[in-house]
């Protein structure tokens, strides 16, 4: 089949690598000039399957008022402009139900699960190399803290995901560059989770896709798509004609779906990161991180890749790209002081703002529109990473009418109609 790929973000590529893998004739359109250069770009990196979970969960409405006036607060409002968001907020209000919670957290589990399975084996059958760090850890500061905890702990036992629950000593063992002046209560430590350079692995997987004969037609905009037998994707200069078209643009699907009756409620949650060097020559110890944390309280993620060190979180509901809250990247170096004072160059930082692609219920949409030859891979908000694998291989399947290795109720569009 000759089959499209809109978007060359980590969904998109491995999407394409998927389907080039299994013979198909892949075109792969993208209007940046190279892979993973928007959402994938600066991302976490965070690789740990049981901490996938809905953004749309009992409790969170409180939570998100609760923050709304702190100066570090993980949930911002981007000014005016969230006002336009109201569809979206009330949908992910009603999602935040117990049912529905659970219901779509189970979901997102059994796909990431699925997704870092088929993303170890493609690194270790490609012989794929690539910044990457085992061993993750969930910061609590406090007792109210770990208190709180319980409740995910009791879910992370019942489906399987091994952990420990480390008392503040252990936790400096595996982490020896913890700052001891900052309070720890106790840390969630789950030792085969971890982190990995997202936008290396795009840039590995658009090679070996390369290799199998798919071709990358960048700083190309789509205008449109439709259905039919051919589908059809619209660009400046002409039109192609081609047998499936997958869409896995992100946020910018919504201008392309809506035209052909499909309106998805996915909407733009900015995220954060700060990059830097770690130091590493001036004769002292090692004080950076050996693998990936999360502080529980700020909901700020720690990662190590390679001799650097990123520092990524906060929710921006609504904003914009071109806009940087300064409190929002305060909020990454106050963290990164408090656990690793020193350890990075951070005159030489660079700072990042991505746009995650959120549906307001939490899974991404994979497969049939309900166009002919229109299929979705996409709303995997800041997850995508953990999902891409997984979600590239399932769509890869049903396209041809191959069953999933994997169920997939509650992943198509029909639950969002």
């Amino acid at each position: 089949m000759r089959v499209a790929v809109i978007g060359a973000g980590i969904v998109g590529v491995t999407t394409a690598y998927e389907l080039a893998a299994d013979g198909h004739e892949v075109s792969v359109f993208e209007r940046r000039g190279s892979v993973a250069s928007e959402t994938s770009f600066a991302n976490a990196g965070v690789l740990a399957p049981g901490y996938v979970t809905p953004w749309a969960a009992p409790g969170m409405p409180l939570k998100v008022l609760s923050h709304l006036l702190s100066r570090h607060a993980p949930v911002r409002l981007g000014g005016w402009s969230t006002l336009a968001m109201a569809p979206w907020l009330w949908r992910w209000w009603r999602a935040c139900r117990t049912p529905v919670w659970r219901a779509n957290r189970e979901r997102m589990h059994r796909l990431a699960r699925y997704s870092r399975e088929r993303m170890d084996g493609l690194t270790q059958s490609l012989r794929l190399e690539y910044e990457q760090s085992r061993g993750y850890m969930v910061l609590l500061r406090s007792d109210v803290e770990l208190v709180q905890s319980r409740a995910g702990l009791k879910l992370l036992a019942e489906i399987g995901v091994g952990f420990e629950l480390l008392e503040a000593a252990r936790c400096r063992l595996i982490e020896p560059g913890l700052n001891p002046d900052t309070p720890l209560r106790a840390a969630i430590h789950l030792p085969q989770d971890g982190a990995g350079n997202c936008r290396q692995f795009a840039h590995l997987i658009k090679a070996e896709a390369q290799r199998l004969g798919a071709r990358f037609i960048f700083e190309r905009t789509v205008r449109s798509i439709s259905g039919g037998a051919p589908a059809r994707v619209r660009l400046n200069d002409g039109e192609e004609r081609f047998d499936a078209v997958v869409v896995c643009a992100g946020v910018e699907s919504t201008a392309l779906l809506a035209p052909l009756g499909l309106k998805l409620p996915l909407a733009a949650v900015h995220g954060y990161s700060v990059t830097a060097p770690l130091r590493l020559d001036d004769g002292l110890p090692e004080r950076g991180p050996r693998a990936a944390l999360m502080d529980e309280r700020y909901k700020v993620a720690i990662s190590r890749l390679g001799q650097r060190v990123r520092v990524a979180g906060s929710a921006e509901i609504g904003g914009s790209l071109q806009r940087f809250d300064e409190r929002a990247v305060s909020t990454l170096y106050r963290v990164l002081d408090d656990w690793f004072p020193g350890s990075a160059r951070l005159a030489e930082a660079q700072r990042w703002k991505g746009a995650r692609p959120m549906l307001p219920d939490g899974p991404p949409v994979l497969g049939a529109s309900g166009q002919p030859g229109i299929w979705l891979n996409l709303g995997h908000g800041s997850s995508g990473w953990a999902l891409a694998c997984g979600s590239a291989r399932v769509l890869a399947d049903v396209l041809v009418g191959r069953p999933a290795a994997i169920e997939l109720g509650g992943l198509g569009v029909e639950r969002l109609r």
